[in-house]
């Protein structure tokens, strides 16, 4: 399984699959896979620092 690392700004918030950063979080999967789209990161470029991104581990 892939692991993910979501921040918000530059601080890390979470790792692991996408599935487990939901349940953390408390929100489905889906919205933390839109963490990780352009449209996402188009609608929230003000606010750069107070942005949550999801990024893909490597092996």
């Amino acid at each position: 399984m892939n692991e993910y690392a979501l921040y918000k700004g530059e601080q890390m918030v979470a790792v692991g699959t996408v599935n487990e950063i939901a349940a953390d979080r408390g929100v489905k999967p889906s919205t933390i896979r839109f963490y990780q789209s352009k449209a996402y990161q188009g609608r929230s470029k003000s606010e750069v620092n107070n942005r949550l991104q999801l990024v893909k581990l490597e092996d």
